[in-house]
């Protein structure tokens, strides 16, 4: 808990699956090659395997920059598509998780005293975690290379926890999502602090927000005291299509930020008691007392509003309809039977995985088993899966093949080796 690291670093590569194509744009960034990944990294299988048991331990906290709504997609992913749980990770045996990205806000928007902060070169703030480090001298010698990335976040962390303790034990200990529903909860409605991506960079990415009415999933939909409802309502026929965070877009005024968002408690929001702000942090974030006051009678003098926007929320898709199994995560959670199944799965040795065909419940699990096969293990599939694999394979690869042509030409244009590189894997693949 005092940030110093507990044993030897670990970092891991894992092997390209034959069904997907990279980012050429991205792999530019990480000079990794997937010929690099098949030399040196292991499957995907042995990766779960690998962090289940060793990384994601009882009692550990998962924390990263931008992890909670980026990396953690990913974890959730890997871990359905090759038979573990995916969400365990995040919750049992005294786990939890955490992200330094919105602790970084809240404390450049707050509390920024003893810290240097980035701006872009048209000046615009910044907190990209190569520049965070550049501005305050602090090691970050590969950007975007896993291990460098990690021993970045750490050295971020200890300055924030050494310049402003108080501020990064209050927004550790409300990671968990009963301590966030103690400042933002439905049934004492009360004005609070909070930091989000979706909100401008020009106010340090946080506002004063209020607790609207219930979402989806036990979540709350907020309303941001920045903006005068009546004056918004006017701009919009409708009075309900602009104001969703989806939609703001649509208003004339183009440096309107949502509105209306959704605040999602298991997402380690960063929120906090308005009694926080100091005469300097309403200052940064552009707002004052009165405004929110102001503001906020507005809104009560509008009760109809809140309903309106819940049923608006309602409406909206949730998630596109998934294509394939792999991309049906959310499609709902497996029956007791599944689970026992689905452990049976992920403990079998090839040998037993050649014949083993379980009856499952949910339709999403076959062919899941066809592709976890396929990816990890494909001498185990008879003569019909391996048909079935390699059509579904192909047919794969032929629509992700434009786009990863297009970015390869753009490519060739900055670096020669790497796009070489590229185009071999792309031949062998096809």
């Amino acid at each position: 808990m005092n940030l110093n690291p507990i044993g030897e670093p670990v970092n891991i590569l894992v092997k390209m699956t034959e069904d997907a194509l990279p980012s050429p744009t991205a792999i530019a960034v990480t000079k990794i090659t997937p010929q690099d990944t098949l030399r040196d990294g292991i499957s995907e299988a042995e990766f779960v395997k690998y962090v289940q048991e060793e990384i994601f331990t009882p009692n550990t906290i998962a924390v990263g920059y931008n992890t909670v709504r980026f990396d953690d997609e990913f974890m959730r992913a890997i871990f359905w598509r090759n038979f573990y749980d995916a969400y365990e990770w995040e919750w049992k045996d005294g786990r939890s998780r955490w992200d330094l990205l919105d602790v970084v806000r809240f404390t450049r928007a707050l509390r920024p005293d003893g810290i240097n902060w980035p701006v872009t070169e048209d000046g615009k703030a910044t907190n990209r975690l190569e520049l965070l480090t550049k501005e305050n001298g602090l090691s970050h010698e590969h950007a975007h290379d896993a291990l460098s990335d990690v021993y970045a976040t750490i050295a971020v962390a200890k300055m924030i926890l050494q310049k402003q303790p108080k501020l990064f034990n209050f927004l550790l200990k409300i990671r968990d999502k009963k301590e966030v529903k103690k400042y933002v909860n439905l049934d004492d409605k009360q004005p609070f602090v909070y930091a989000s991506g979706k909100y401008s960079s020009k106010f340090e990415k946080t506002t004063v927000a209020f607790p609207l009415t219930s979402s989806r999933n036990g979540n709350v939909l907020v309303y941001d005291l920045r903006y005068n409802l009546e004056e918004i309502l006017s701009a919009d026929n409708t009075g309900v299509d602009v104001v969703l965070e989806d939609s703001s877009e649509k208003l004339p005024d183009k440096s309107f930020f949502p509105i209306v968002k959704e605040l999602c408690f298991n997402k380690c929001p960063a929120v906090a008691p308005i009694s926080v702000l100091d005469d300097a942090a309403w200052s940064r974030i552009g707002l004052n007392k009165e405004l929110i006051e102001s503001n906020l009678k507005i809104l009560m003098a509008h009760p109809d509003f809140a309903e309106k926007m819940r049923t608006r929320n309602e409406e909206l898709p949730e998630f596109p309809k998934a294509t394939e199994p792999e991309l049906a995560l959310y499609d709902g959670f497996l029956n007791d039977t599944d689970k026992i199944k689905v452990e049976a799965v992920r403990n079998a040795s090839p040998d037993r995985l050649a014949d083993f065909h379980p009856d499952f419940d949910d339709t999403r699990l076959p062919e899941l088993l066809l592709h976890y096969k396929g990816r990890n293990f494909p001498r185990t599939l008879s003569e019909p899966e391996a048909k079935e694999w390699e059509e579904y394979r192909r047919n794969r690869l032929a629509a992700q093949a434009p786009k990863f042509i297009e970015e390869l030409k753009n490519l060739y244009e900055k670096d020669d080796f790497i796009a070489e590189e590229l185009k071999l894997y792309f031949e062998s693949l096809m």
